[in-house]
């Protein structure tokens, strides 16, 4: 297994728990550089004696090429949902080839790149199409440097500390009834762990060089499913959840270019709801996680304990409470 090994967005939700994973290595004398914009942001993994965090910014001339001589392997999990095409081309396309050409100056051959899991150039929204453009950009770099490139292709993630299912518990928690577009999107949510747990054995396999792997977990769901679910899970309405009404995809545009000028990262975009027209599910005619070795996580049996102390966990908390008095 490669034993030095530097992990672009660390310190990120995927990130974090991959650091975790990693960091059980230690005893084969495993090291971890993480490089963040602001070491701050990376506190989570101070306590972590195997994983060194450096403030650096990788998107800037010559940072890559700095960092990596001394490593073994490169994982990238540089990545965001929400965004205007010139800042997913950014990340999603010309940090690849950056990163593709840093590898081939400083001899770093093993690359592991995540990306998504419909991204198609002819798809419908700019995120898919940015992702799909940046597994181009690697496989040719690939071809022309001989990279020991693995592209790895996850559903949607979830898991402690992640965002989508408490964000569809937080819309709950504000409004009395939810309306939804797209309601019947059909996704195959994959365990954060998981996900993690796939990147360590595709570090330890070398075989795994030159695949792709779709992440899924093992069942599908559409978005009014999981919408229901995460309230049900946080203990909306005592378990039972706030309404879910469909509205129409214009309908759902409008909403969606108001959420994108509020204040913040958006819970919602346009571009969002491009995506959703794609099944975000597995073909079929790659292989996956079991594959690489890792049962995949229901949902079902995860996803209540992802929702922190206002989720499952908290329930159980005043359950307990109530029994005392």
């Amino acid at each position: 297994m490669a034993t030095r090994i530097l992990v672009l967005g660390g310190s990120g939700f995927v990130g974090r728990h991959l650091m975790e994973r990693l960091q059980r290595l230690d005893h084969l004398g495993v090291t971890v550089t993480v490089p963040t914009r602001r070491i701050a942001s990376a506190r989570e993994l101070w306590t972590l004696t195997s994983v060194q965090a450096v403030e650096a910014d990788v998107m800037q001339d010559g940072v890559l090429e700095q960092l990596l001589p001394g490593h073994d392997a490169v994982v990238n999990l540089v990545g965001r949902l929400h965004g205007k095409h010139a800042e997913f081309d950014a990340l999603h396309v010309q940090l690849p080839r950056r990163l593709a050409a840093a590898c081939a100056a400083s001899g770093v051959k093993r690359l592991i790149h995540v990306s998504a899991l419909a991204a198609a150039g002819s798809a419908p929204s700019h995120y898919l199409r940015s992702k799909a453009a940046g597994e181009q950009v690697l496989l040719q770099a690939a071809q022309l440097h001989q990279l020991q490139l693995t592209l790895l292709r996850p559903g949607i993630v979830f898991g402690p500390g992640g965002g989508f299912l408490n964000l569809f518990a937080s819309v709950q928690r504000m409004l009395p009834v939810v309306p939804l577009a797209h309601g019947s999107a059909r996704f195959q949510p994959v365990f954060v762990r998981d996900v993690a747990l796939a990147i360590v054995r595709c570090l330890q396999d070398k075989s795994t060089a030159g695949q792709t792997y779709e992440l899924c977990g093992p069942d599908v769901w559409t978005l009014r499913e999981l919408m229901r679910a995460a309230g049900q899970w946080a203990g909306i309405r005592r378990g039972r959840g706030r309404p879910v009404w469909p509205i129409p995809a214009t309908l759902g545009r409008v909403q969606a270019w108001l959420l994108e000028r509020m204040p913040g990262t958006p819970m919602l975009s346009r571009d969002n709801l491009d995506s959703m027209k794609l099944p975000s599910v597995a073909s079929g005619r790659l292989p996956g996680l079991q594959e690489l070795g890792v049962t995949p996580t229901p949902l079902a049996a995860a996803g209540p304990i992802s929702l922190g102390r206002k989720g499952f966990v908290g329930r159980l908390d005043s359950y307990r409470s109530e029994a005392r008095r």
